[in-house]
């Protein structure tokens, strides 16, 4: 009989760990971070934020939309209050009708449009890296800086993807340059994919040229391929992290002479994806080297990219 509840009680420790490793760990912040300001609006107007019911959640709701709070943030919200009712053992009805009704008239009201952060195209770009090589005297810092803007963009990469490479994810091959992408924000479960970057006719904007001096210059063979400099640009131990290349971008962006307020790190990415559309790229080659799952985000680039291409107006003349 012992033996059976040791048992048990081991299965449940076990069933526990599966349970927090369903999601990933920035999965499992973001849904607390939002849980947090559920919680401070109920602490605020006496309400209990767990167990919640529906017309509190729906109150909770209204209180954003008065807040100027998009309609991707609401949405987020709503799913990680379920979220954390459900990892607790609690059910809650995020489809209640007062929920969904109430999400319905907000869009309504305020309409639902999203405007995104900017996508660094080609010439930009170009900008940043001439930047780069022109006011960055310390080859070392010159040398990674660029090697993280034109690998991002590149490869289409998201920055936490950037920043999370390490020296044997690399594969320097005749064609150019195999990267294994070890997990990724739509492969949960860590079954891999590798992107292949080829070598660029123009030596001074390739990825492959700038991490081959990149490594020479760091004398990296493991670990973290990005790292931070110590006092005295000294290269530490300790991988950059992905706020590091929102920063980047936006430093190398003023010294250019570009406002910087709409872009971001995700800019890379979306630059690759916009910049490919308008070159002609096939979807599904794009999606091949962004590793979007769906779609619906990969159209909207396409879409941007056409909206001067195919312009009714350019039949017109005038």
């Amino acid at each position: 009989m012992n033996k059976i509840i040791t048992d048990i009680k081991a299965l449940q420790e076990e069933t526990l760990i599966n349970l927090k490793n369903s999601k990933a760990n920035n999965t499992v912040r973001a849904y607390k971070s939002d849980f947090k300001d559920f919680e401070l609006f109920c602490v605020q107007n006496g309400f209990d934020s767990f167990p919640s019911e529906p017309k509190i959640i729906s109150l909770y709701l209204t209180h954003l939309s008065t807040r100027s709070v998009k309609m991707s943030t609401l949405k987020r919200r709503l799913v990680s209050i379920g979220v954390i009712h459900k990892l607790k053992g609690h059910y809650l009805d995020t489809k209640h009708p007062s929920i969904i009704e109430n999400i319905m008239g907000i869009k309504r009201r305020k309409g639902s449009i999203q405007i995104g952060k900017k996508p660094l195209l080609i010439n930009n770009l170009k900008q940043i890296i001439n930047v780069i090589d022109n006011k960055i005297d310390q080859e070392i810092k010159r040398l990674r800086d660029r090697s993280i803007i034109l690998i991002g963009f590149s490869g289409g990469f998201r920055r936490n993807e950037i920043v999370s490479l390490d020296y044997e994810d690399l594969d320097f091959v005749q064609e150019g340059l195999k990267i294994n992408l070890r997990r990724s924000k739509t492969d949960q479960f860590g079954e891999g994919s590798t992107k292949g970057l080829p070598y660029f006719d123009n030596s001074q904007y390739c990825p492959v040229i700038s991490i081959r001096k990149w490594i020479e210059i760091s004398k990296i063979n493991s670990g973290p391929l990005f790292r931070r400099f110590t006092k005295g640009l000294k290269l530490s131990e300790k991988r950059l992290t992905d706020q590091t290349v929102a920063l980047l971008i936006k430093e190398y962006l003023k010294l250019a002479g570009i406002d910087s307020k709409n872009y971001s790190g995700h800019s890379l990415r979306s630059g690759f994806a916009t910049s490919a559309a308008e070159s002609g790229a096939e979807e599904r080659s794009i999606m091949a080297m962004t590793g979007h799952k769906s779609t619906e985000m990969v159209r909207r680039y396409i879409k941007e990219a056409n909206l001067f291409k195919n312009n009714a107006l350019n039949k017109i003349k005038l």
